[in-house]
């Protein structure tokens, strides 16, 4: 059992209820024995003042949500910094003392309810000295910023001057000798707000997915009208020193092209730009798209503006032309699921960081890591940030791609493999054939996986097979060749335009082996859930019987659920995650007029409780049960209670989530009704069963990148395999192990497994992994909601370096 966590709250919130939290151990079984537990870390005392600064970015207010609630309930006092520097530095009402309740109903709402400015007074020694006063006349000596480099910067530099300011204001009269010993240091941990996702040691900042999502959103409506009237469209959006939203916006919907600072096109690119617009319409392409970052330049440090692009086109081309300028629209609206969930999982540890911090701990900033939360040097990051500055400035822009990190470097190399074909006599003749087919349920974002997949594989030589329907399809013979061309326009459509089907290969190995044969495919792509990896390891078990499964297999992740052993996330969960954060945004509001009214939500998931946890995580729930998580009749009744004396506050609505199969007494119908019946007289409740919207809709940005990627990446993997696997006489054998593969991202990588070591780590019956990362996170939820519970921290605390970027560099370069 795992042990119980203290909460300390103000007298006007209502009691957290007791939770007993029976999972807790078979969720962390792999973490060491001695866990740290953050029961242990007590808030007593501590002061905590939270502001936002510099541009907004959608997100900041579910940080500022999380580092509030966590900082009431870990028992240290919480404050607002309204205005960011400037309110710090004019004092008064702009510096309040905050409760649980203040920040309720913010998760949902763009941009930041504590306000944000940028301050000329805090730039001086004497700004900074009265915003100093200001905080020891409320006993803050503890800081969590959210902003972009330059508010982190002025956050560091206040920090370093902390001491010296104290004795300024004792020497002048104007506090205490005692305070500057009582107050004798500050501590500060940053959290990047930024749309721009321009801040180096983190590979997305809060903010940046919901730009995507209101760029694509964008691109999506624009592509319909283009095509009517075949039109080319040049869209400029935001990145004055960062090309990520153009680049990534780019390789979502397929553009033609992008300019972005970090590569600059080569010499000549006019001519360049309209022969392959040229081509395009040339192959009965209706429309085109360029995007252009607004800070796009040349190789000589010119300005590359989206006007000048136009002019170009209809000059040379003389196409029928647009702009559209999507200016602050990529600020607005609400945030994106993946956003809420980093933002609160970022406030969670920011508060966690600032409780551990002591007078030599350096201002750090909480950073994503692939799934994980880091903790890196914010003066690292800064100077970084400050370096791709630099090379770009001085055209050395091979340098400042490396410096942007990995992830943008990958993303501009996927993007120059897929957005042009190569003349047919430039490209390899590799004389393999490779087959792409879709298994399982539909999932929003497979159509981006087989276009990556078709368009890299031509690129390496091949001869692409696309499977219709599934093994049943490829049972029957429904395949045929597929070229570059015939895979245009699918990044942004829904569903599988493959087709698909759940129905296993068991039964049809013989006609299977026989189709293969018949089109010589050497290769095979599967792209699916839980039963195209089952199909994987039918096909394998099957190679002692049919030599021709003995060629090299991969599978790549694409279903809702996200219940695949081996991957930390599916192409297609994300998206349906939007869509029940977005139903229970609506759902919510709807009980905004009436009160006391708590929603009852069923979602999708089969056995696997991820997307009622995170759905939960995202949209602020009291409770999400779930199948891994045992849970009976004692406590469905101790959350009636809870939302009992939630309602005795002015939160007076309760929004609950089930997964579909958590518990087959305890169903959706049965706890609509114990719930109305125990809250008779308090509350009322309403029942909504999502059901298949969850699997349609348009791919969110995130599922179309990561299925380019991860598509690519597992096309590259079959290039070498079939190279390794070549046999003199002509043809293709492999029958090892590690010739099947599944590809999926694990924790900060994506990694090559067998199926069959898979076995394993699988439960069968439920059809779920038997450890899945996300469970860590769960006590997040309940901790937000007010849940006595514990939360293991064993993997927080630890200072990482920015790779490439020691403490000690800095030091001697700023000297």
């Amino acid at each position: 059992m795992a042990s119980e966590g203290k909460e300390s709250k103000p007298d006007s919130q209502p009691a957290a209820t007791q939770f007993t939290c029976k999972d807790l151990a078979a969720s962390a079984t792999h973490q060491p024995t001695d866990k740290k537990l953050f029961e242990n870390l007590s808030g007593a005392g501590k002061v905590i003042g939270v502001l936002t600064s510099g541009g907004d970015a959608q997100g900041m207010n579910a940080a500022v949500r999380a580092v509030v609630r966590m900082g009431i309930y870990v028992g240290a006092k919480m404050y607002f910094v309204y205005e960011g520097y400037q309110g710090m530095v004019d004092g008064g009402n702009n510096i309040v003392e905050v409760t649980w309740e203040c920040v309720s109903s913010i998760l949902q709402v763009g941009g930041t309810v504590i306000g944000s400015a940028r301050c000329q007074a805090f730039r001086t020694r004497e700004g900074r000295l009265q915003a100093a006063y200001n905080l020891i006349q409320k006993g803050i000596t503890n800081l969590c910023v959210i902003g972009g480099d330059g508010s982190l910067t002025g956050a560091n530099l206040f920090r370093e001057e902390w001491s010296g300011l104290l004795e300024e204001l004792a020497k002048a009269g104007k506090i205490e000798k005692e305070a500057v010993k009582k107050y004798a240091y500050l501590n500060i941990v940053g959290m990047v707000g930024s749309i721009d996702n321009d801040f180096c040691g983190t590979d997305m900042t809060i903010g940046t997915d919901s730009a995507l999502h209101r760029i694509i959103e964008v691109v999506d409506a624009i592509m319909t009208t283009a095509q009517s009237h075949q039109r080319t469209f040049v869209l400029e959006v935001m990145g004055r020193h960062c090309g990520y939203l153009a680049l990534v916006s780019a390789l979502a919907c397929g553009a033609d092209w992008v300019f972005i600072p970090e590569y600059p096109p080569e010499e000549g690119w006019e001519k360049l730009l309209c022969t392959k617009l040229l081509e395009n319409r040339a192959n009965k392409k209706r429309l085109n798209i360029i995007i252009v970052a607004e800070g796009a330049i040349d190789i000589h440090n010119k300005p590359i503006t989206s006007e000048k692009v136009k002019d170009l086109v209809v000059k040379q081309l003389g196409y029928d032309t647009r702009v559209t300028i999507l200016g602050h629209v990529q600020r607005g609206g609400t945030p994106s699921a993946f956003d809420r969930i980093l933002a609160s999982r970022m406030g969670v540890d920011a508060v966690l960081a600032l409780l551990e911090a002591t007078a030599d701990t350096p201002a750090c900033v909480v950073s994503l890591s692939g799934n994980q939360s880091v903790r890196l040097p914010l003066m690292e990051c800064v100077h970084m940030t400050q370096e791709v500055q630099k090379a770009m400035d001085n055209c050395q822009f091979a340098e400042a791609v490396k410096l942007r990190g990995r992830s943008f470097e990958n993303n501009l190399n996927t993007y120059k493999l897929l957005s042009q074909k190569k003349p047919d006599s430039e490209l390899p003749k590799s004389n393999f054939n490779v087959a792409i087919m879709n298994v399982g349920a539909p999932a929003a974002g497979m159509n981006a996986a087989v276009r990556s997949a078709v368009r890299m594989g031509i690129s390496e030589g091949h001869k692409m097979f696309a499977v219709n329907n599934g093994f049943e399809g490829f049972s029957k013979g429904q395949i045929k060749e597929i070229t570059w061309g015939g895979v245009g326009g699918w990044t942004g459509q829904g569903g599988s335009i493959l087709g698909t089907k759940r129905t296993l290969p068991a039964k049809y190995l013989e006609t299977i082996a026989e189709q293969m044969r018949i089109h010589n495919i050497n290769a095979l792509l599967v792209i699916g859930g839980f039963e195209a990896y089952l199909g994987l390891l039918e096909l394998s078990a099957a190679r002692e019987k049919y030599e021709e499964f003995c060629v090299p297999m991969v599978m790549v992740p694409a279903t809702v659920s996200n219940n695949v052993p081996g991957s930390d996330f599916s192409i297609g969960a994300d998206t349906a995650l939007n869509t029940i954060t977005d139903t229970c945004d609506r759902i919510k509001q709807s009980a905004s007029g009436t009160k006391r009214r708590v929603f009852i939500i069923e979602t999708m998931g089969g056995y696997c409780g991820y997307l009622a946890s995170m759905g939960g995580l995202a949209a602020g729930a009291d409770v999400a049960y779930i199948f891994e998580e045992e849970f009976d009749i004692r406590e469905l009744q101790a959350n009636v209670e809870h939302l009992t004396e939630k309602m005795k506050t002015s939160i007076q609505r309760g929004l609950v989530l089930r997964n579909e199969n958590c518990n087959e007494n305890y169903t959706t119908d049965f706890i609509y009704q114990l719930y109305s019946e125990e809250g008779k007289g308090i509350f009322d409740c309403r029942k909504n069963v999502l059901g298949h919207m969850q699997q349609g809709g348009a791919p969110s940005p995130f599922d179309r990148n990561f299925g380019t990627k991860i598509s690519a990446k597992a096309v590259l993997w079959l290039s070498e395999k079939l190279k390794e696997s070549y046999r003199k006489e002509g043809k293709v054998f492999a029958n090892t192990d590690d010739s099947v593969c599944l590809l999926g991202m694990r924790t900060r990588k994506l990694i090559f497994q067998p199926v069959t070591e898979l076995k394993s780590e699988t439960d069968f019956e439920h059809r779920i992994p038997k450890e899945q990362w996300w469970l860590k996170l769960r006590p997040l939820m309940k901790i937000l909601a007010k849940y006595k519970i514990s939360y293991d921290v064993s993997d927080s605390g630890q200072l990482e370096h920015v790779p490439g970027c020691e403490i000690g560099q800095i030091e001697t370069q700023t000297a």
